[in-house]
């Protein structure tokens, strides 16, 4: 039997990937369900771990979390939805199911920071504290979500020979980009194309952001600054990394990548606060 996923160059095999991980009263619970859980029980551990360290309330942000996960689903599927409106405007239906995928990171982070926002007034809290807090959590929870796309196969890259190129079996991956048609390879008579693991670069990319982030804390100067460094360094890898994609989302009818346009923004923004603001601080 050949393997579902193998990586040529680093001498490893799957054999078989399922992506259902156990059925629960005839109930199919998907991995990248499961991973998604565990980015969020990461992510809520960091940020209560901060919040002690830093005198706050650790159980408010169960809160916070409760609070912004609800909007960050919705606007993590209104962003992917909107901008693969030819996937679902003739299966309305289709946009209610979340458990194959199709969820945007970016559209969930400005869902959850317009909720938390709105929390954060209602409570009279400090939302710049908050959003420092939480923001080495989100990344941690990125670096751990960004698997569920392994399971599923999907959000890999073109061709490539490198170290880290990953091969998959074509009937099992869930859209075929005609750009690897011509790459496509046979072996004992399985039909595979040869991939950039992108979920592999954004995951390693982000686990690095949030080393980052744990070690500038003690070293911010104003309230935000922690999140304009996520912001930042989140934003520089998904500039890279989102152009080696094959299922990017465009604007419009162009080829423009529309994560790399809002990435390319919150680098620009997030440094040129920090710079403001750490001016101001002299």
């Amino acid at each position: 039997m050949m393997p579902d996923i193998w990586f040529p160059n680093l001498n490893i095999e799957i054999d078989q990937l399922d992506p259902i991980m156990v059925t629960v009263f005839g109930i199919d619970i998907y991995w990248y369900g499961f991973i998604i859980a565990m980015g969020v029980i990461a992510g809520l551990v960091t940020a209560m771990t901060i919040a002690k360290k830093t005198k706050q309330n650790p159980e408010t942000y169960i809160d916070v979390l409760i609070v912004g996960l609800i909007a960050a689903i919705i606007g993590a599927r209104l962003y992917y939805v909107i901008f693969s409106w030819d996937l679902y405007k003739d299966n309305l239906l289709g946009i209610f199911n979340l458990r194959q995928g199709g969820l945007a990171i970016y559209g969930g982070v400005i869902g959850a920071l317009i909720a938390v926002g709105i929390y954060a007034k209602v409570k009279h809290m400090n939302f710049l504290q908050i959003i420092d807090t939480a923001g080495p959590g989100l990344i941690i929870g990125q670096a751990v979500g960004r698997w569920g796309n392994f399971f599923n196969q999907e959000a890999f890259g073109g061709y490539t020979d490198n170290l880290f190129a990953m091969r998959l079996k074509v009937e099992n991956v869930r859209y075929l980009p005609e750009t690897l048609m011509d790459t496509m390879a046979n072996y004992n008579g399985v039909d595979y194309i040869q991939v950039h693991p992108t979920f592999l670069y954004e995951s390693i990319w982000n686990l690095g952001v949030y080393i980052l982030l744990l070690i500038f804390w003690k070293y911010k100067k104003f309230e935000g600054e922690v999140f304009l460094l996520y912001l930042f360094g989140y934003g520089l890898g998904r500039v890279w990394i989102e152009g080696l994609r094959t299922d990017q989302l465009l604007i419009g009818g162009s080829s423009i990548a529309v994560s790399q346009v809002l990435s390319g923004i919150l680098i620009l923004f997030s440094i040129s606060m920090i710079i403001y603001n750490r001016n101001k601080c002299k």
